[in-house]
């Protein structure tokens, strides 16, 4: 495997990440499934347990995810970007998902790394496995299963999956059955993509990148209902050679760090949109975090927000990528809002609409608004983050051609 050097800003963002592709070649590949990395934190009581503070010992950990593009071949993007000691990675397959942690009998396939089917990951690092024969189309739900043997330490995990994991105690790598996978959480563990090739044409990539609104929560839970799933419905009905990569964290922030939601968007930008392979368009919905009256740094100014999205677009516009910014969503009666937040997000989103920095505008606020507010219909019942149809009513009004 070759060390892919980072150069200029993204290098000075990305500061000691570093991406260990199999075989070094992104061409041919696109993202057909992807989340972000955060950093191990407690569990939430309203959300339930996750498993990242403690890692994992001799125990296999089983994911389902579904894609967005279909292909040939297919590999997986490893996370231990956060982790405090090298990553033991004993083996890792890849199956149809059946029901609950079931996988289809007969479709396992072993992944391998530089050809061996261990492999450790250096703290501060993510890996690609080697491409495997595995046919597969957009919308198929995929499982994942990654044999942890020596502690791992606190795992580089995805907090709000809105969708459930399994851990199995011991050896399960091609076990098909649910019945020994008797745990589960509702987070993701060191996986961040999944990426496939071999297609008759090729696809490109829409990165969602955000906070919780991108994420999906409020959303229903294991129902595929974030925006990011809606919009690559809609990409895959028009015939859209388009996937769709989800890099949103609940709760993370434009300008400032959180040890519970990640590093700020500012210094993730490179890692979870600029890196995946064939990027076309990112679509930036972010800056909901900054105003929240629970911003321990303080509110932060418009002219901040807006020199943020600024350096963002820069970032993407460097790398040839299509730039689209989202419109921030009102939070009236939420336990975010203060009127001085507002009054900032007013005037970002002006800058947004008017500005024209951006290629194209999503106007999410003008889709969900009322007045200061979420519309009813569209209200998850915190006040800020969207139901199900409030998901499908923004996703439906992109324009799939500004993408």
């Amino acid at each position: 495997m070759r060390r892919i050097r980072l150069f200029g800003i993204a290098a000075a963002l990305l500061a000691g990440t570093t991406v260990l592709p199999a075989h070094g070649e992104m061409a041919g590949w696109t993202a057909a499934w992807g989340t972000a990395a955060q950093p191990a934190v407690a569990s939430a009581d309203w959300y339930g347990v996750n498993w990242s503070e403690h890692g994992f010992t001799n125990e296999s950990v089983r994911q389902v995810v579904r894609l967005t593009a279909g292909g040939a071949k297919i590999r997986i993007r490893l996370s231990n970007v956060y982790g405090t000691k090298p990553l033991h990675i004993a083996g890792a397959t890849v199956g149809r998902a059946d029901v609950g942690a079931a996988v289809q009998a007969g479709s396992f396939r072993a992944l391998r790394f530089g050809g061996r089917k261990a492999t450790v990951v250096p703290p501060g690092s993510e890996i690609v496995s080697d491409a495997t024969a595995f046919g597969a189309s957009a919308g198929d739900r995929v499982a994942v299963t990654l044999r942890l043997v020596a502690p791992t330490g606190p795992a580089s995990f995805h907090h709000f999956a809105m969708a459930t994991s399994y851990r199995a105690t011991g050896g399960h790598l091609t076990d098909a059955r649910a019945a020994a996978f008797t745990e589960q959480s509702n987070s993701w563990y060191y996986l961040t993509g999944v990426e496939t090739s071999g297609r008759s044409r090729h696809y490109r990539t829409v990165v969602a990148f955000g906070d919780s609104l991108t994420d999906g929560v409020g959303s229903t839970q294991g129902a595929d209902a974030r925006y990011p799933d809606r919009l690559a419905e809609r990409l895959e009905a028009a015939g859209r050679p388009l996937s769709v990569v989800n890099a949103g964290i609940g709760g993370n922030r434009m300008l400032t760090d959180s040890p519970q939601y990640g590093e700020r968007a500012l210094t993730r930008f490179t890692r979870d949109v600029l890196d995946r392979p064939a990027v076309r368009s990112v679509i930036i919905l972010d800056g909901v975090n900054d105003l929240a009256v629970w911003n321990e740094t303080g509110l932060v100014t418009a002219a901040q927000l807006i020199d943020g999205h600024r350096t963002l677009i820069g970032l993407a516009r460097a790398r040839g990528i299509k730039v689209v910014g989202a419109t921030i969503m009102p939070m009236g009666a939420s336990a975010a809002y203060s009127q001085d937040g507002e009054r900032i997000r007013q005037e970002v989103n002006h800058w947004i609409r008017t500005s024209g920095a951006y290629d194209a505008v999503a106007d999410f606020d003008r889709v969900t608004a009322a007045g200061d507010r979420l519309r009813t219909a569209y209200d998850s019942g915190d006040h800020i983050h969207l139901n199900d149809a409030g998901y499908r009513a923004i996703a439906d009004s992109i324009d799939l051609a500004t993408l």
